[in-house]
């Protein structure tokens, strides 16, 4: 009997756009710290050359019963797992902020199980051996609302709903779960990716300069490329990267 290849059914770790089997690669989407997959809801009407899902992290949205997050690498295996049953055709990872280093993390797990990751876009984020800011921040030692406090200074969430009291009860420990999480991740320096690599960050974004993006060439042994676009931390809120990931699927746009 011929093995059904893997299909994009219903998961509670993956939000999925319209299966697509005539498409070349599979898109996967992290979101950053405090983020949801809806952030990435309308990419799949600007990426038809790709299938196009994105990561739903516990403790939010459908998953809001559930605990969130405490240990990143943790995260990342679940994903993995996730992820195996998707790799008959090629996978492309995508993650902004924190959700770049969980997409590293991911890759380099699928990488070892002999799962080929095709590319893997940091967008936002500094690369993982340089992933705490070195403006002395710990969040162990902050608040709740200093975490907000921080979040709303990156762009992250309107200044509205966080001044919401009941919005702030939903949605505040989770934002303070991811950043803590963040915090606490220690970057191990091998395996290295063999996968391409592709960095992306704004040039206003005050947590990651060029040399913080720069510097995820250090992580893959394959090919790396660096752009730098207008913006700040939030930039693809309003211009999502769709010009480099059509580079990698042609015919996406």
């Amino acid at each position: 009997m011929t093995p059904t290849p893997p299909t994009a059914t219903a998961s509670r770790w993956l939000r999925s756009g319209p299966a697509r089997p005539e498409a070349a690669a599979r898109l996967i989407c992290f979101p950053h710290a405090g983020g949801s997959a809806s952030y990435f809801g309308r990419w799949a009407e600007h990426l038809p050359g790709y299938e196009v899902h994105a990561v739903c992290y516990p403790g939010r949205a459908a998953r809001l019963t559930e605990p969130p997050p405490t240990d990143l690498p943790a995260l990342a295996a679940d994903v993995a797992a996730e992820l195996e049953r998707l790799a008959d055709r090629p996978l492309v990872l995508l993650g902004h902020s924190m959700g770049a280093v969980v997409a590293y993390e991911t890759a380099r797990l699928l990488e070892g199980r002999g799962v080929p990751v095709r590319h893997l876009y940091a967008s936002g984020a500094r690369a993982p051996q340089l992933a705490r800011p070195d403006d002395g921040q710990d969040t162990s030692a902050m608040d709740d609302d200093a975490i907000a406090d921080a979040l709303l200074a990156l762009g992250g969430t309107d200044a509205a709903l966080l001044a919401d009291p009941d919005f702030r009860e939903l949605v505040l420990p989770y934002v303070c779960a991811d950043f803590r999480m963040f915090d606490r991740y220690v970057h191990r320096p091998e395996p290295l990716l063999g996968c391409p690599v592709t960095a992306i960050a704004g040039d206003a974004d005050p947590q990651v300069d060029a040399g913080h993006a720069a510097a995820w060439s250090a992580v893959t042994s394959g090919p790396f490329r660096h752009h730098t676009v207008p913006g700040g931390h939030f930039y693809l809120a309003d211009r999502p990267p769709f010009g480099p990931l059509t580079a990698e699927v042609p015919g996406a746009d």
